[in-house]
């Protein structure tokens, strides 16, 4: 470790005047420095960042670098395990109990089998939103509803719970919440999980939630993996279906050359989930001394990986700050890697290739309705990147 490795005294968050779609310009010149660089985390430990696509993607597959909530050495002070089921913040074996019996549930082939359902579901939401008129807040009316009735249903959430839910997912990712707000809206949701959790077990239905029930976990841990399901579910694909129309209508030969050519749908999910990164960073802790990049990184030490700089490395893209649906050169980190690779990633394409084609197909004149720099951003201290609201409008 050398006198001249790159040092970020404090993780950067303020995304470039002008530009909400890229990472803020001290990460991307950290990357420019090379893929990895020291860190400083709030607490005042030292640890280190890492830019670089190669990089990100190795650490994501090593098993000495663990996901454990309870090892993250950020804050100073002691930090307590993941609760029951939510196995995000776990190793193995821990990782794989609650992870397994889900990976039959979400293959491709059944993720494929509910596009009819995501369908009608999209149609419904952009009828209500056709009905309505213009101007309409294409977060409301579309990006959160689609995606929430998804999981919903999938998870066996009655229908007229939804609303409540996903408010309290708001306050966990939204990152304008209060501690109190969040704390209450998470107490909130394991309350009301334990009560679902409880009718699955009397009265099972067709449904994730109900099959788990007739599994080895507890009541404590179906909680936990329903929390994970439920707020993967809404909070990321909901972000990408209105930061993605956003995007397109930011590039709007790309959304003309999407709508001539339905053939790019797939390639364009795939390119915008690139692009945006809207799931930005993800730690992991060394648990002994490992090589990344050239550099040693120490046992104990926490490492911030950047995913939308790795998805923006000019050593792995071709011209990475430009969203061309046409791009060929994939294998995007947006769903991370390795055993912790995102277990709803079927899901989230299929409500991405449904919604984003019904939507340009149904509206060929949409556009902002207020200047672009005036769309309201989520914050860079939100769990997943976004916007508040989207305001659009169409030719009636």
């Amino acid at each position: 470790m050398g006198e001249s490795v790159h040092a970020v005294e404090a993780m950067p968050t303020a995304r470039p005047p002008g530009c909400p779609f890229d990472p803020p310009t001290e990460l991307v010149e950290a990357r420019r420095h090379g893929p990895i660089s020291r860190l400083t985390h709030p607490g005042g430990q030292a640890g280190w960042l890492v830019t670089g696509y190669d990089q990100v993607r190795a650490i994501l597959a090593d098993a000495r670098f663990s996901s454990r909530k309870d090892l993250l050495n950020v804050v100073g002070f002691a930090i307590p395990p993941a609760p029951p089921g939510e196995f995000l913040l776990m190793d193995e074996p821990q990782h794989g109990r609650y992870r397994k019996p889900l990976v039959r549930r979400f293959t491709v082939r059944r993720m494929r089998l509910l596009a009819e359902r995501i369908a009608q579901i999209t149609t419904d939401c952009l009828d209500a939103m056709e009905q309505a008129g213009p101007p309409a807040d294409l977060v409301t009316a579309f990006a959160k509803p689609v995606p929430a009735i998804v999981i919903c249903e999938l998870l066996g959430v009655p229908y007229q719970d939804r609303s409540s839910f996903q408010e309290r997912i708001d306050a966990f990712h939204s990152g304008e919440a209060s501690d109190e707000e969040v704390l209450a809206a998470y107490t909130a949701t394991q309350e009301y999980l334990a009560g679902l959790v409880a009718e699955k077990r009397a009265n099972p239905t067709d449904d994730v939630l109900s099959e788990l029930a007739d599994s080895d976990l507890t009541d404590e841990e179906l909680k936990g993996v329903g929390l994970v399901l439920l707020a993967a579910g809404l909070d990321t694909t909901a972000n990408m279906l209105a930061l993605g129309t956003f995007a397109l209508l930011r590039n709007p030969a790309q959304l003309a050359a999407l709508r001539a050519d339905p053939a790019l749908l797939d390639p364009a999910v795939e390119e915008l989930l690139r692009y945006l990164s809207v799931a930005k960073t993800f730690m992991r802790t060394a648990l002994e001394d490992v090589e990344v990049g050239g550099q040693t990184i120490e046992a104990g030490t926490t490492v911030v990986l950047s995913y939308h700089t790795a998805n923006r490395d000019p050593e792995r893209f071709a011209d990475p700050h430009t969203l061309d649906l046409g791009r060929r050169d994939g294998g995007h980190l947006a769903f991370g890697h390795g055993v912790h690779q995102c277990l709803g990633q079927q899901l989230a394409r299929v409500e991405m290739r449904v919604a984003f084609g019904a939507l340009v197909d149904r509206f060929p004149t949409l556009r902002l309705a207020v200047p672009a720099e005036e769309v309201a951003l989520r914050p860079e201290t939100a769990d997943i990147y976004g916007v508040k609201s989207l305001p659009v409008t169409w030719d009636a």
